[in-house]
């Protein structure tokens, strides 16, 4: 992993697939200070660029981001349904081939 990746690893929380407004209620609280998933995402983002002298280059920023966020979510979940995958793929809402891919694009089967 490389420095820009693990700076920005350290300052995530949590996953950012949702906005809050499109929240249940229920999983809004469980962070930090009652903040929201996409607070903390937003948070990690502005500690990540600050930290970045304006000299450096930044590039596939979105791709680190996906890749820093969409691990630990597939292995919460993972978790949580204690590797069940069909279980899995409804909580994150997509295709059960889809879910296998991804595990194995993470080296997680």
């Amino acid at each position: 992993m490389n420095q820009e990746a693990v700076a920005l690893n350290s300052s995530f929380a949590e996953p950012a697939s949702t906005t809050e407004s499109a929240l249940p209620s229920e999983q809004k609280s469980g962070l930090p200070n009652g903040q929201t998933i996409r607070d903390c995402v937003a948070t990690a983002l502005d500690n990540y660029f600050s930290s970045l002298d304006k000299s450096d280059g930044i590039f596939e920023v979105y791709q680190m981001v996906m890749a820093e966020v969409e691990a630990p979510l597939l292995e919460a979940v993972m978790k949580h349904t204690e590797k069940n995958q069909t279980r899995s793929s409804e909580i994150l809402g997509i295709n059960r081939g889809t879910l296998r891919k991804k595990l194995k694009q993470y080296d997680m089967l």
